[in-house]
């Protein structure tokens, strides 16, 4: 079991209260859909709460901190600065938690942009940011309700939205995005074509 309170002590430093309650909404969310898909709760929780750690670094900080990591955002990273957080956030969790599960890790670095072939603790740490209790935005309701259906959907349906806000305001799409949306889209397709079996 891994220690909340000393987790969140340590987040106070690193992140503000309104991305302090956003990371304990995550983390329940997260470990209802970890019971609900069968993984593991309590790495879901955990990984929920420590998701967004480097988020409200400056940017200078972020860089100077994904320096001294080895990190080197790739140009669509840096010309969208809020994307660092989550490889970097990867990078911090292993330096202020002491965690070196690569699977944790995974699940923090692409719980933004998403990625091809996505685990299933990758799939709910993207689709409780999503969802959870905090957030409201026009079509979360329903992907709260398809979220304990069918995870592929509501993730997809998550990333519809996503990409859909970011061509909206003339922003560049992460090719890591497109990658996991058509992903999703081939799972679905695999996922149908055995049920016609």
């Amino acid at each position: 079991m891994f220690d909340r309170y000393r987790i969140l002590e340590t987040l106070k430093n690193w992140i503000d209260e309104y991305r302090l309650e956003h990371s304990v909404n995550v983390s329940k969310c997260a470990a209802q859909l970890a019971g609900h898909y069968g993984a593991d709760v309590e790495k879901a929780e955990l990984t929920g709460l420590i998701h967004d750690c480097a988020k409200n670094l400056p940017l200078d900080k972020a860089l100077e901190l994904g320096e001294k990591y080895g990190y080197e955002p790739d140009m669509i990273t840096r010309m969208n600065p809020i994307l660092i957080h989550a490889p970097l956030g990867a990078y911090l969790a292993r330096e202020l938690f002491d965690i070196d599960d690569p699977e944790i890790l995974d699940a923090i670095a692409w719980h933004t942009t998403g990625r091809k072939n996505m685990t299933l603790l990758e799939k709910i740490i993207c689709l409780a940011d999503f969802i959870e209790e905090g957030r409201s935005y026009n079509g979360v309701e329903d992907i709260r309700k398809l979220a304990f259906v069918d995870i592929n959907r509501a993730l997809l349906a998550g990333f519809d939205l996503s990409i859909k806000n970011i061509v909206d305001k003339g922003k560049l799409l992460h090719p890591m995005t497109i990658e996991a949306r058509n992903s999703l889209l081939l799972e679905i397709k695999d996922e149908e074509d055995v049920k016609l079996a």
